[in-house]
């Protein structure tokens, strides 16, 4: 017992307080300050808001009864120690003086409010010193946990919970773990604590070790920790690397989730790092032997293949012969048609197909395939099927300016001039004529079998209309017709059977002098007929002057009768005088 208190406990036992109330006995006034001092060093001002140490003197069954060394005992609703069940007389409690003095004269303390300035006190100590504390996970919140620390309720955000990303929250429901106070908010009375700060700081260590020994090659065990689409991230123990998707197997695969699960514990082998060996590329499928080096060595060109197919472009298609081994079928070895198509015209993903093996570079690790190989080129025997002058029917697959490709059959493609579809028709572009994917009939004009080239002919399906105009409009037939159009140097007539005449302007002339202008309907006579350019010239003028030129040939025809006379007389004149001169010399001999 300190002197103090045995000088209290004297003083307050030697005192009679009846005598000093009744005036009977003078306190000495020395006595006196000596006695208010010894109060005011031994019981606490309950003026002052400070938490203080009591101890429990008595429990009823409402309240605990506290001594803080005040001038009375204070009283603790029971209701304050729920979290303290075995509460008994003699232990100490930490209060605060909630209501100096009640109606009954009682102290009121608070063992609740005293907690809390505590817990504050220390969190914010905590904070400071970076000391780890426990806490106590009380239940799951939106975006991470409620922890009780010291009685105060902090929160741990998701994030914090581990350095790997957390999926079920409720396995650290009740329980208690270590934390460090992160982040304290004075003005709001909040707290965020951090878990992952702990471990993050026990595998820094870790960190820092591996990433010195990282060397390239190296098989390292990890877990998977996350999963996207492009890739996997792998923990190597506090170091964490990415596998590419690509790097995964030697099989094309869709996404990382068809190979591997979160969770999961792997062997991995280092690809490559940065200079800071930050960021670290692994794979897994280097662990195994390449499939090529596994491929038959009896496996040649020429030789068939089945497989199925992985990827698809316009281009053409990559076919899986064996685990991780895959060969290029280009359009153009898909059909014997020289057409331009895609390879989705003739397969999609996930077909299994067979085909022929056409070049294998096993250093390069490449293998190109076709199929069209799989049947007989049809130009083989293209002369007997396609012979020069056969008809068939086709189906129109591309236009040009100059004509249309005519399929006769897969493989098979033939050229129709523009100039070949009509007898008749002036056709200026082939879609005025026909449309992509119709049907055709056609005609084998000329077969080039080494160029692959096959010449058709349209209008040669029917007979050449210009075979009877060549009798029906030979030149000097005449016929009626009507002035179409007036064109450069003359106009037409439409004499029907897609016939339309030229007529230059000097024989649009009528017999009047006037010309005949457009609408106007005369007679005209075929002056000009060529069958191969299909070209008719006709001309008015010549109708009424056949008479006049009739005439002028008679007359011309006539003189020169005249003219043949005179010269046989004087002719025989001459010779008559000859042959006298002739005889008269011989009879003088």
């Amino acid at each position: 017992m300190s002197e103090i208190n045995k000088t209290q406990e004297e003083f307050l036992a030697n005192f009679n307080w009846h005598n000093y109330q009744e005036g009977i006995d003078v306190v000495d006034e020395k006595n006196l300050l000596e006695f208010e001092e010894l109060v005011s060093k031994t019981f606490i001002d309950t003026k002052d808001e400070e938490v203080v140490e009591g101890t429990v003197v008595r429990i009823t069954d409402r309240d605990a009864i506290v001594d803080i060394n005040a001038k009375s005992e204070g009283v603790i609703s029971l209701n304050e120690f729920r979290y303290n069940p075995n509460l008994k007389v003699g232990d100490k409690v930490e209060v605060l003086i909630d209501i100096r003095e009640d109606k009954t004269g009682q102290l009121v303390l608070s063992h609740r409010k005293a907690r809390t300035i505590k817990a504050w006190d220390r969190v914010i100590a905590a904070h400071e010193s970076g000391e780890i504390v426990n806490g106590f996970v009380k239940c799951r919140t939106k975006g991470g946990m409620i922890v009780d620390v010291f009685g105060i309720e902090a929160f741990l955000p998701g994030s914090q919970i581990d350095v790997k990303p957390i999926r079920d929250y409720d396995q650290y429901v009740n329980k208690t773990m270590e934390f460090k106070v992160v982040k304290i908010n004075h003005e709001f009375k909040n707290v965020v604590v951090s878990h992952k700060a702990l471990i993050e700081a026990d595998i820094e260590e870790q960190k820092k070790e591996i990433i010195g020994q990282l060397e390239k090659g190296q098989v390292l065990e990890g877990v998977v920790k996350n999963i996207t689409s492009y890739g996997v991230f792998i923990d190597l123990g506090g170091v964490d690397g990415l596998i590419h998707i690509t790097d995964l197997s030697w099989s094309r695969i869709n996404h990382p989730s068809e190979v591997l699960e979160l969770d999961q514990k792997l062997n991995v082998v280092i690809l490559d790092f940065d200079d800071e060996k930050t960021r670290i590329q692994l794979g897994l499928k280097q662990l195994n032997a390449h499939p090529w080096d596994a491929l038959s060595a009896d496996l040649n060109i020429g030789d068939k293949v089945k497989g199925k197919v992985v990827v698809l472009a316009d281009y053409g298609a990559f076919i899986e012969v064996a685990e991780g081994v895959e060969g290029l079928i280009h359009v153009s070895e898909m059909s014997w048609s020289t057409h331009l198509r895609s390879a989705q015209d003739f397969m999609k993903i996930g077909d299994e197909v067979e085909a022929v093996i056409l070049t294998l570079d096993r250093d390069e690790r490449k293998m190109s395939l076709g199929i069209k190989q799989m049947s007989q080129d049809p130009w083989t025997d293209i002369t007997a099927k396609y012979p020069v002058g056969s008809k068939h029917t086709g189906i129109v697959r591309n236009f040009t300016n100059f004509g249309i490709f005519v399929e006769l059959e897969e493989g098979i493609d033939g050229l129709v001039y523009i100039s070949d579809l009509s007898w008749t028709k002036k056709i200026k572009h082939p879609s005025e004529f026909v449309n992509v994917g119709d049907k055709m009939d056609v005609v084998v004009l000329e077969l080039d079998v080494e160029g692959r080239k096959l010449s058709l002919g349209h209008k040669q399906t029917t007979e050449n209309p210009w075979d009877k105009h060549e009798d029906a409009f030979a030149v000097g037939t005449v016929h009626n017709g009507t002035i179409g159009e007036i064109v450069d140097k003359g106009a037409t007539v439409d004499f029907g059977d897609d016939v339309v005449a030229f007529i230059p302007t000097r024989h649009l002339e009528k017999e009047d002098g006037k010309k005949l202008k457009k609408g106007d309907t005369a007679d005209f006579k075929v002056i000009e007929f060529n069958k191969e350019f299909k070209r008719v010239v006709a001309s008015h003028t010549a109708i009424f002057r056949e008479e006049e030129e009739k005439a002028a040939k008679t007359i011309e025809t006539s003189s020169s009768s005249n003219n043949n006379v005179e010269k046989s007389t004087l002719g025989d004149i001459d010779a008559l005088a000859e042959l006298k001169a002739k005889m008269e010399k011989g009879e003088k001999k």
